[in-house]
């Protein structure tokens, strides 16, 4: 994950980044990455300060060209980090 985080931080210029580890019932751990931005509504505050709607909302939905070109943008950092 330490690996990840590097690479979304520049590949994404955050201001910060969330970590969320979560052991579930089941015997493994998973996490939740939050990308931190000043354009969101509350960057420097937890991000469930955010509204539901305004976090779900349609209007925030990548594109799935815009999808690609971020998690393009992702695999080159961290193959650079490798």
């Amino acid at each position: 994950m330490s690996k990840v985080s590097e690479a979304d931080f520049k590949a994404f210029n955050l201001i910060k980044l969330n970590y969320e580890l979560l052991g579930n019932g089941d015997s493994h751990m998973h996490w939740h990455l939050f990308p931190r931005r000043l354009s969101e509504p509350n960057p420097r505050h937890p991000v469930w300060w955010t509204p539901r709607e305004t976090m779900y909302s349609e209007s925030f939905k990548p594109s799935e060209e815009k999808l690609e070109q971020l998690k393009n943008m992702l695999f080159c950092e961290l193959n650079k980090l490798n």
